[in-house]
């Protein structure tokens, strides 16, 4: 018997190192898929539940669990999950009351980061309303399309943006909508506030009755893409999609012990959808910030004892770039849950600031296909594993980037990207993966519906990204469609470009794109800059190291500085005008640099260079 145990154990040894020998993930792999199953079950299980179990119900849940447990950090207060509940209720009456609101109608909210955000959304789910969540920084035609296209009857607002709302006040009054402000007195006509409103309504419980026709496939939200071109889509989202996003935190190993910290726009699928429905999900404590600070980041961590923390874009590099400090690994931050960071700011973010667990994923708000990198491999959006293959189909296919368009063979269909092999990411459309599209928009709708991928028939959603995934099926970002340009030729990913235009001392930030040139195919590389505190643009530097690490096809002709990089509300770089306007030193007033190749250096870019590249008299 000894024997034979002794042969078992030593076999198990043996597989266990096989195992990290050729499967070195396999541990991650199986707590991931393990932990998706269980929440796979939970959805089929709210999906047949009867009435529907919708996150506004897992709210009350935990306001009867622990009704004095914090909910909400902000500004140095505290709000318990029983006195937002209580708020919810006042503001569902008054909103009942005043403006007449009924399951199903759609409501928009035009609301900074503040605990009213949360507690008026609450109080329009309690009401079976659907709630259109505006960005804070759209102003004028964008704000009154963002309005229009989803088909709300009211806006709810704040005094701090009562200015951006009074400019199209008019219009809105034309087509009879209601503005309403959470504030105590408003002498604009067309504007009612609504705060005396609220404090003088009940605070009882809202009969469940009052959404009682709302379904897992209901429409809970319009949230809006940014866009890179045109005005911005309302992606319609489901409570169905606001379960899956909210359980991204249970996926990242969060509990309901942990504190989050969210500085990110709750009008982001990002900070809403995650950090505070996921908050609810979990049953934990959100420490909310009107906006991120790098600053105050720390201390905020310490001052709460913030374990979760999200980022975006650019938000670990800025932290990175603070001054280091005897301080900087004293907090109790144990997870990272973002996107968008840079393989060398994630290195540096590590290095500084401790083991921190970071989260990178993939995914898009109106999407149907995400990823996850829960193994912390540096650099990597995600893992692809076969669970996620059978539930949700997708494939790499190869793309076109000077024609904009996938690549298909003599009977029409697309072409799978090899592995290792940068393609376009689409996700089949399916009863279990749907594409739900924008409210008030068909074309754009139909625009990222790709048809006869695979066979036939199939119709497939378009991200717009381009992917790679590798031989360890880890999956790697590499570029959006139109961020990508061919010069000579060849592809070139403008973060590859940006990533090396970075390593100049002197350089801050970079935006890179591709730029038309009279007389040539394709598009020729160009970037805007920023340069660093008290620097001047030094010239030498910027050429050495994109000609040392960069093919010529691929090294930016053209340099823009400019005193900032335009962005949108989630720190995503804007191109179009800058494309458009290109290299044309007649029309920009911006200083411009040309790639001297011959003097070996970049030189401002005179009206005599420009028209020389005009006349073809200088080869590119």
């Amino acid at each position: 018997m000894y024997v034979y145990l002794t042969a078992v154990a030593g076999l198990a040894v043996l597989l266990y190192f096989y195992i990290q020998a050729h499967f070195p993930y396999f541990g991650a792999d199986f707590a991931y898929i393990l932990r998706a199953l269980k929440l796979g079950v939970r959805l089929l299980w709210y999906k047949r539940t009867r009435p529907f179990y919708s996150i506004l119900d897992c709210f009350l849940d935990a306001v009867s669990k622990h009704p004095s447990k914090i909910f909400i950090h902000f500004d140095g207060r505290a709000f318990t999950y029983g006195e937002v509940d209580k708020q919810s209720n006042k503001v569902a009456r008054a909103l009942q009351a005043e403006a007449g609101l009924k399951e199903g109608d759609a409501v928009a909210l035009f609301l900074p980061n503040e605990p009213s955000f949360v507690w008026t959304w609450l109080g329009l789910s309690k009401l079976g309303c659907t709630t259109a969540l505006l960005n804070t920084n759209i102003r004028s035609k964008s704000l009154l399309h963002c309005f229009s296209c989803c088909g709300a009857k009211a806006l709810i607002t704040s005094a701090e943006l009562q200015d951006a709302v009074i400019e199209i006040v008019p219009m809105l009054e034309e087509q009879g909508i209601r503005v309403y402000l959470l504030s105590e007195g408003c002498s604009v006509p067309g504007i009612t506030a609504l705060s005396d409103n609220i404090s003088q309504a009940s605070d009882e419980p809202m009969s469940r009755d009052l959404r009682a026709n709302i379904n897992i496939r209901s429409t809970a939200l319009y949230i809006y893409t940014s866009g890179t071109t045109g005005l911005p889509k309302a992606a319609i989202v489901t409570h169905e999609r606001v379960w899956a996003a909210s359980f991204l935190l249970c996926t990242c190993a969060v509990t309901e012990d942990d504190i989050i910290y969210v500085n990110l726009p709750l009008y982001h699928s990002a900070g809403f959808l995650i950090g505070m429905a996921g908050t609810i999900e979990r049953g934990m404590t959100l420490v909310l910030r009107r906006k991120f600070s790098t600053s105050q980041f720390w201390d905020d961590c310490r001052k709460y004892d913030v374990t979760v923390i999200q980022y975006i874009g650019e938000t670990m590099r800025y932290l990175c770039c603070t001054p280091k400090n005897d301080n900087q690994r004293n907090h109790k931050v144990r997870i990272a849950v973002g996107n968008g960071v840079r393989s060398d700011i994630w290195a540096e973010f590590l290095n500084r600031f401790g083991d921190i667990k970071v989260r990178e994923f993939y995914a898009a708000t109106e999407g149907n296909i995400g990823f996850i990198n829960y193994t912390s491999k540096i650099g990597a959006v995600g893992r692809v594993n076969f669970l996620q293959k059978f539930f949700f189909p997708h494939t790499l296919i190869k793309f076109d980037t000077e024609k904009e368009e996938p690549v298909r063979n003599s009977e029409g269909l697309c072409i799978q990207a090899a592995k290792g092999e940068t393609g376009l990411l689409v996700g089949k459309i399916t009863q279990r993966s749907p594409f739900t599209g924008y409210a008030g928009n068909r074309e754009q709708t139909e625009k990222k519906r790709l048809y006869d991928v695979l066979k036939k028939g199939d119709v497939y959603f378009n991200t717009g990204d381009l992917l790679r995934f590798d031989y360890d099926n880890f999956v790697y970002f590499q570029d959006r469609v139109g961020d990508t340009f061919r010069w000579k030729g060849e592809n070139v990913a403008t973060s590859e470009v940006a990533d090396i235009l970075m390593m100049a001392y002197c350089i801050l930030e970079a935006n890179v794109y591709g730029v038309k040139v009279e007389g040539h195919e394709g598009r020729i590389g160009m970037a805007a800059i920023t340069l660093k505190e008290g620097e001047d643009f030094d010239c030498s530097d910027a050429y050495k190291q994109v000609s040392t690490y960069l093919p010529a096809y691929a090294q930016p002709r053209f340099i823009r500085i400019q005193t900032c990089l335009e962005m949108t509300g989630t720190f995503k770089m804007k191109k179009v005008k800058l494309v458009e306007e290109g290299f044309n030193s007649t029309l920009i007033k911006d200083s411009l640099y040309f790639l001297d190749s011959e003097r070996k250096t970049y030189v401002p870019l005179t009206k005599e260079i420009y028209r020389a590249i005009a006349a073809r008299d200088i080869k590119l």
